[in-house]
């Protein structure tokens, strides 16, 4: 997948998960085959995001290294907390 579709699928689960979908922001910039997404979400949705024990983040950045592996790519994403 590239990094568009990557964006696409990281703000659609992130919708699913917080109180204002309309906070939502993910960055996305490659390097080499390599994805990079930042997800910024409100101060308030941080934990619905991160889930317990980071779960629900390591079941996302799961989600998205086999979306990527399809098209021989990697990711990371990292959960940027606001200010």
């Amino acid at each position: 997948m590239k990094g568009e579709n990557l964006q696409g699928l990281v703000e659609f689960v992130a919708q699913s998960l917080v109180d204002q979908p309309t906070e939502i922001n993910v960055e996305t910039h490659t390097r080499g085959n390599t994805v990079y997404l930042n997800l910024h979400v409100a101060k308030e949705d941080m934990g619905r995001v991160i889930g317990k024990g980071g779960r629900v983040a390591n079941s996302l950045r799961t989600l998205l290294k086999v979306a990527a592996a399809r098209d021989g790519n990697r990711t990371k994403l990292d959960i940027v907390e606001p200010e």
